[in-house]
């Protein structure tokens, strides 16, 4: 099939809209708009008021409640990504502590200590490569001082390592107890619960970083949502393809960090500000908000 559809400049794409039955009550901001955020991006925002496959709209869709959508969106993209990036620098600390006093400082460099050697090369092969390009002064040091040759320790080189390096090495690493230790550090019960978390979290954090749509995205990678956990928990399970289920994995890892963090009453006050907000499309079941870790 050959792609016919032409290209349409911002007035055009406004025309189409209001012609399908959107209604666009100041034209020269939506034009404005457009010219910042591209219409393929912003059409996701649309499309939950669309009526049929032919993108008309329902009675009383506006382009400016897509905007509070999209808007809505970005502030919890925004919210999301900070929460993760506590997650993932605590990880990175376990992961660094836990490993190197069982292992050494150059475990990463001992393939019998992998399940996968195949997947030990690809590891060692990403960290090689973000040692090559950083430009990090502490890894000038290191060279300056033991040569280009030498590795650095894993307390330094796994500052480089992004989560999904870090998921990789700690899927692969094959001392269960020193894994099963950093899950319990959590209230984890299990080591490939936490693995699984890592996954789903890891691509929720690229989905952030890439400025991608997350609100009502059906998610790549489903966490494990087990019936019972040490500390507060889910009582009733969201679809686990659904926003709600990584969420919820996230927040009570977070809880597990620090229990005074913010991120539920941040949450709760991003929903009230966007009344609009379908939290169903979230995957977030009724009655979410009186669920013992949501409270």
């Amino acid at each position: 099939m050959v792609y016919t559809n032409t290209p349409l400049d911002t007035s055009d794409i406004i025309i189409q809209l209001k012609n399908r039955g959107l209604m666009i009550s100041d034209e020269s901001f939506a034009a404005d708009f457009l010219e910042h955020v591209s219409y393929f991006r912003f059409a996701a925002y649309l499309r939950p008021m669309e009526i049929d496959k032919a993108h008309n709209y329902k009675p009383g869709a506006s382009f400016d409640n897509a905007v509070k959508l999209y808007r809505f969106d970005t502030e919890l993209r925004h919210l999301i990504f900070f929460a993760i990036q506590r997650i993932e620098i605590s990880l990175r600390a376990k992961i660094i502590n836990k490993f190197a006093i069982n292992h050494g400082a150059m475990w990463f460099l001992r393939p019998e200590l992998t399940n996968d050697k195949h997947n030990f090369t690809d590891n060692l092969s990403t960290l090689e490569r973000e040692l090559k390009r950083s430009k990090e002064d502490f890894i000038k040091e290191h060279i300056s001082k033991y040569g280009q040759d030498e590795y650095p320790p894993v307390w330094t080189l796994l500052e480089l390592a992004s989560f999904g390096c870090l998921t990789k090495l700690y899927f692969n690493f094959s001392d269960t107890k020193t894994k099963k230790a950093i899950a319990r550090q959590y209230s984890v019960p299990q080591h490939e619960i936490l693995e699984s978390w890592m996954k789903a979290l890891n691509a929720l954090r690229n989905t952030c970083a890439h400025h991608g749509r997350v609100w009502n995205r059906t998610m790549p990678v489903m966490p494990q949502l087990p019936a019972k956990l040490a500390n507060d928990w889910i009582l009733t399970k969201p679809a686990p393809n659904k926003l709600c289920a990584t969420l919820s994995c996230m927040v009570y890892w977070l809880d597990a960090i620090d229990y005074s963090n913010s991120f539920v009453s941040d949450f709760k006050a991003l929903i009230s500000r966007y009344p609009n907000v379908d939290t169903a499309a979230m995957g977030f079941p009724s009655g979410w908000e009186n669920e013992p870790l949501w409270k």
